[in-house]
């Protein structure tokens, strides 16, 4: 049994003259269940690496506490507590081979010199590193330096894994391909692991569940399909995925978004403050009433894909401000588009947004609270006859 509890985490920094604080976690509360794959995910100065050093022992929190299996860690210095860190930087020792590199935290524990070579070996098998003992991290590749720090990391057989970014130093290809042994590993010997990441593909492809985080605050938990298809803030809807947006104004059961008009969903709560957003894949292409009349401007071949940006006058005052905000859509490369041609659009699938709340508007009807951080609303768009004739 390997859980992690966050009971109110937060993290102060004081400024250089100490007459300001800077809230790098704020009040963070979250579970995570035995042997299950947490990535936490978010921009750049968000605190999930904060988070995790928390965790681990390496940062000291202002308040609040971790619980591992429900015992308090907060007092523990790293090397006592049940985790094992890999870092973003592979911070191996350059002078020692690999298989010294590994050996160092057991030797540290005084265990005898058989077992100490047993479980190194098997750590070196488990990271497909068989044969690389004698080398030096000089003699080695950015992912085979990387694949030796999570043999060491393992070695020690920890209830949890804690990694920071481990793949970003690593091109695209071998990212890929890292990520995906770390997933047959982490299934294989069934730990408890939270990953640190920026990129979302890390986060989608790898995770049971996503803690998305935003300036220290928790934004969203959960699988990753609900997150992306139900994004809880308009934050998490811009992070994850490609998203388009559009501010709208509500006048009656219509959501006017410059000519054009959508059903408002039953429920929602509010007539300012609102937004719609909807994935590139959830337009469809026919000439229908009220659909969206535009221009292809650019399209972008992405293998099995077609991604065209289109210019809608139709949404904003003026045509310049259009250019500035093109329309994404995905469409099949069966279907011609060409830059320059013609064409409409009508949303299928649409998310409404009053302040943090969201609505989600798909196409079966359903109603519930609209109020923030309730099951969002979800029904079917009927299409709106015609442009908007205020």
């Amino acid at each position: 049994m390997s859980t992690l509890e966050l009971v109110g985490l937060t993290k102060h920094f004081s400024g250089a003259k100490q007459s300001a604080e800077t809230v790098a976690v704020n009040d963070i509360n979250l579970s995570v269940g035995d042997g299950e794959f947490l990535c936490i995910l978010g921009p750049s100065g968000c605190g999930k690496s904060t988070t995790l050093r928390m965790i681990g022992g390496f940062e000291e929190p202002t308040s609040g506490d971790v619980l591992i299996d429900g015992a308090s860690v907060v007092d523990m210095p790293p090397n006592r507590r049940p985790t094992a860190m890999v870092f973003q930087k592979y911070t191996l020792w350059p002078h020692m081979r690999v298989y010294d590199n590994i050996a160092f935290g057991l030797r540290l524990r005084h265990q005898d010199k058989a077992q100490i070579d047993k479980e190194v070996r098997d750590s070196l098998a488990l990271v497909g590193l068989t044969g690389y003992d004698r080398r030096y991290p000089a003699q080695l590749s950015g992912g085979e330096q990387q694949r030796v720090a999570l043999a060491r990391a393992l070695v020690l057989q920890p209830k949890m894994l804690l990694l920071d970014e481990p793949f970003s130093n690593l091109d695209a290809l071998l990212r890929v391909r890292l990520r995906e042994e770390l997933y047959a590993i982490q299934r294989r010997i069934k730990i408890t692991a939270i990953f640190v990441t920026h990129d979302q593909e890390e986060a989608l492809s790898l995770a049971d569940r996503i803690a998305v985080m935003n300036a220290g605050q928790l934004e969203q938990l959960d699988k990753p399909s609900q997150i992306y298809a139900y994004p809880r803030t308009l934050f998490v809807a811009d992070f994850i995925g490609v998203m388009n947006i559009f501010p709208v104004q509500r006048q009656g059961d219509l959501l006017h978004i410059g000519q054009y008009a959508l059903k408002a969903p039953e429920g929602l709560n509010g007539e300012s403050g609102l937004s719609v957003a909807v994935r590139p894949e959830d337009f469809t292409f026919s000439a229908t009433d009220g659909a969206w009349q535009g221009v292809i401007d650019q399209t972008i071949d992405l293998g099995h894909y077609r991604k065209v940006l289109v210019i809608v006058p139709g949404l904003f005052g003026d045509e310049t401000a259009a250019l500035a905000h093109r329309v994404k859509v995905y469409m099949p490369k069966s279907v011609q588009a060409r830059a320059g041609d013609r064409i409409a659009l009508t949303p299928s699938r649409y998310l409404v947004y009053s302040d943090t709340a969201v609505t989600r508007t798909s196409s079966a009807t359903r109603t519930s609270s609209a109020t923030p951080n309730a099951q969002p609303i979800e029904v079917r768009n009927q299409a709106v006859s015609g442009e908007d004739d205020r």
